[in-house]
């Protein structure tokens, strides 16, 4: 279903850092994740992740959609915009984790597209 809440991310300095603060707060577990920057966090009941040298050190929240070409389109249409850091990693890493781009909406607030990867 598109439009729903598909993946949190928080971008942090440092997530080895995090990992600690968050596990001694709510008691969450990481995993290793597709970098070594990063980790995923389990049990939240959304897939979650934390990754590091984010200068923003903010939350990200990623909206599921079809196709994430086809969103990114619709974004700019609406007179949103699309950041250009690239997200989405290489085509291994999109086909295990599937791709993901940073928006803005009309207004300026921040959120992500994500398509999950085609087997799921």
């Amino acid at each position: 279903m598109a439009g729903e809440i598909a993946f949190i991310e928080l971008g942090v300095a440092d997530a080895g850092k995090a990992e600690t603060f968050y596990t001694a707060l709510f008691g969450w577990r990481f995993e290793a994740g597709p970098s070594p920057e990063g980790r995923m966090i389990s049990g939240l009941g959304v897939t979650a992740g934390v990754h590091s040298g984010d200068p923003a050190a903010a939350p990200y929240v990623f909206f599921r959609v079809e196709d994430v070409d086809t969103a990114v389109a619709r974004v700019r249409e609406l007179g949103g915009a699309v950041e250009e850091i690239d997200v989405e990693g290489d085509e291994d890493m999109q086909r295990r984790y599937g791709r993901f781009r940073l928006c803005r909406d009309d207004q300026g607030s921040s959120f992500g597209l994500y398509a999950p990867p085609r087997s799921q």
